[in-house]
């Protein structure tokens, strides 16, 4: 009788090219069990000799004659086994689920690919050899659902997943999964865990020549996300990140309409002075020179005059409606209306606080083509966010926009003007002798 020591030096190679022939021949003629029991026969001698490549050429054989014959259920049964079997080794185990993997695919019906699916990840459950091949198949589990409109199921299956943390799985098939977690949360309305799974995907890696279709899916999801949290700038960013990818900047049908939702998310966004200096830096793009009435509209923006929405509303309507037609909802749309009305009134403000140290309540009103009672409303949104300073004398109806210095304050001022008069005087009447004695000129 031979000793493990024998079987562990002995070449299995010609014994499989007779036996697993023979047995593919026995299981087209309807004999299938016995193959399978006589390729498991020879399963636990090459696996007893710790040969990976021997014993996963049998494991193979017996699944593929499995799925030859479409015994579903025997499929199932014998993948179980073997991966199963006392001491069965890793590389078996991962060669036996890449095999079945493939036949996931090429089953047409549905309760037989899920029931595969089901064997296969709980093969592979707990297995970190085999975490890529897991993953793969629980997205397909998951599209699955997802085509039969359970949306919630869908994203509740892909979310088993914590694919941040494969070691073996390349970045590009990693950052793939986190997206289509995150598209499928979106779905289902799940924004704060789309938040966070965005949070897992790295930024710089987005930036590689290879990954800018990523990229684009990453931030047209973020697009999403902060449209839904009604967070401007933050859509205005997301739209530069897609602008700045080399493969929009090709042609102008690519980046046209993108540069175009960078004005108006830019004008969209709250005044603060990140808003101010991104609005003064697109506006030197010079791309711009092909979209002048976008040019124009940010130039309203940055220029000190008073901006009349009316007529604002009369220029820009085909190209604001063109944009404001995305939203879903009619109330949406009337929305974004509305916060663009927003952002010309608290303009408008701003710049009466530069014209103006006191104005009458009727006249700012008349000014921002509100009525009295809005544009109190209006200006102390304005002045709660710290854009300007203004105070308002209800009983005397008027507006102050200077802060009423303390007598202190004022001296202070003086003294320090006074001071620097004094020092300018000096200093020209130096100069003044140094030119003469140069020049030798006697007064």
């Amino acid at each position: 009788m031979p000793s493990a020591k024998d079987n562990m030096e002995q070449d299995f190679g010609p014994v499989l090219d007779v036996k697993i022939p023979e047995n593919e021949k026995l299981a087209r003629s309807g004999k299938l069990v016995d193959a399978i029991e006589n390729l498991l026969a020879v399963e636990k001698q090459t696996r007893n000799a710790e040969d990976p490549k021997a014993t996963g050429k049998v494991a193979v054989a017996i699944i593929r004659l499995c799925f030859e014959a479409k015994q579903w259920d025997v499929l199932n049964e014998r993948l179980v086994q073997l991966s199963k079997r006392r001491g069965q080794l890793r590389a078996v185990i991962s060669e036996m689920v890449q095999e079945a993997t493939k036949y996931v695919d090429q089953i047409t019906e549905k309760d037989i690919r899920i029931n595969l699916i089901s064997t296969l990840r709980t093969i592979t459950e707990g297995k970190i050899f085999v975490e890529n091949e897991r993953a793969r198949l629980t997205k397909t589990l998951s599209k699955m659902k997802e085509d039969e409109g359970k949306i919630s199921e869908a994203a509740k299956i892909l979310q088993e997943l914590q694919v941040e943390t494969y070691g073996q799985m390349e970045k590009r098939e990693k950052t793939d999964f986190l997206l289509e977690q995150m598209r499928l949360c979106l779905e289902n309305k799940d924004y704060i865990r789309a938040q966070i799974i965005s949070n897992k995907i790295n930024r710089k890696m987005l930036q590689d020549e290879d990954m800018q279709d990523l990229k684009l899916r990453f931030y047209n999801l973020m697009i999403q996300y902060h449209t839904h949290e009604g967070q401007f700038l933050e859509i205005y960013k997301s739209y530069q990140s897609i602008y700045d990818t080399p493969s929009i900047k090709k042609e102008q049908d690519s980046w046209g309409p993108i540069l175009q939702k960078l004005a108006l998310f830019i004008i969209l966004s709250p005044y603060d002075n990140t808003q101010s200096d991104l609005l003064n830096h697109l506006v030197l793009d010079k791309n711009f020179e092909q979209l002048s009435s976008f040019r124009n509209l940010l130039k309203s923006f940055i220029t000190v005059e008073l901006i009349r929405w009316d007529l604002l509303k009369e220029v820009y309507a085909k190209e604001l409606t063109l944009h404001f037609g995305n939203p879903t909802t009619a109330e949406d749309k009337a929305n974004l209306w509305n916060v663009l009305h927003k952002r010309v009134i608290e303009h408008n403000i701003r710049v009466l606080a530069k014209y103006y140290t006191r104005i009458s309540m009727p006249r700012l009103a008349g000014l921002l083509d509100l009525d009295i009672s809005k544009a109190e409303s209006a200006l102390s949104d304005v002045v709660s966010s710290q854009a300007i300073y203004a105070k308002i004398d209800r009983p005397a109806g008027i507006v102050v926009f200077v802060k009423k210095q303390d007598p202190n304050d004022t001296l202070n001022t003086w003294a320090e003007s006074v001071g620097d008069l004094l020092q300018l005087l000096e200093k020209t009447t130096h100069l003044i002798h140094r030119e003469l004695m140069v020049h030798n000129v006697k007064i």
